[in-house]
This record gives structure tokens, C-alpha cells and sequence, in this order.
């Protein structure tokens, strides 16, 4: 028997589905009311089953019409990214086109992956990017 938390999950994937840029921009209280439920719930479910671990990226803007921005990584990719280099550029690339990330932050991963090749293994620095992506988006959710 499936449950609301279920429900959210399948819903919002179905969004990330139809949408040709793999992100897509939602209202938690206009969320809320389309599945009849709270928002703290549509919260509960984004902190945790949409994490840089299982390939998303959540950030969450308060106030005056405030919405939440789901964007969806290929989690393959990222546990490839620390093999090469170019596929590393791409992403960051990516990241930043797509406004996952910020200009800025997208040179401080270029940085931060270059001074790791040749000194940390190739998974480990997938595992360091997918945990910077994670602390770059702020991925706590706020009620």
C-alpha cells in the first residue's frame, strides 16, 4: 500500500519526466492543496528523497511567492564524473547553463576537481563533488 509521502515522490518525478530540462519550479503551499496535504509534508518528502545522493539538487526560496527548484542530475554521470576530466568540465558546464550553480561556483568545482586529479581516486571525487553540489544547493528545506 503505497502512502502520501509515495504519492509526492511519483508526482514531482512525473514533473521532472515531462520537462526537457530535467528541473522544474514548484509552490510548496500550491503543491500542498493539489495533493491535499501539508506543506510541511511536501517538505518532509524533498529532504528526503530528493538528495544529491539520489541525483537532485532542491533549493528552496521563502517569502512573497516563494517556490522550490528541483533540478535532476544524471546520477550515472555523477558517479562517473571523477574518471576525466572532460566529462567533469561538461557537467560543470552543464550545471551552470541549467542554473544549478552559479558562475562562481562552477570555477570553484573546476578548481576544487583539478587539484584533487591524480591525488584522491576517481570515485571518491565523485562522492566529493556529488557532497559539494549537495552544500552548494542548500539542500535543507526550509518550512
Amino acid at each position: 500500500m503505497k502512502n502520501l509521502a509515495d504519492d509526492i515522490e511519483n508526482f514531482i518525478i512525473r514533473q521532472l519526466l515531462l520537462d526537457e530540462e530535467d528541473q522544474i519550479f514548484v509552490q510548496r503551499n500550491e503543491l500542498a492543496d493539489r495533493l491535499s496535504c501539508a506543506p510541511s509534508q511536501i517538505s518532509y518528502v524533498l529532504s528526503t528523497r530528493f538528495t544529491p545522493e539520489r541525483g537532485y539538487i532542491v533549493e528552496s526560496r521563502r517569502g512573497s511567492g516563494g517556490f522550490v527548484r528541483i533540478v535532476r542530475l544524471m546520477t550515472g554521470e555523477l558517479q562517473q564524473i571523477g574518471k576525466s576530466s572532460g566529462q567533469r568540465e561538461n557537467k560543470i558546464r552543464q550545471l551552470a547553463k541549467a542554473n544549478g550553480i552559479t558562475y562562481r561556483e562552477a570555477v570553484l568545482l573546476s578548481f576544487m576537481m583539478e587539484v584533487m586529479e591524480g591525488r584522491v581516486e576517481a570515485r571518491e571525487r565523485g562522492a566529493i563533488f556529488t557532497e559539494a553540489l549537495g552544500r552548494l544547493a542548500g539542500t535543507k528545506i526550509e518550512d
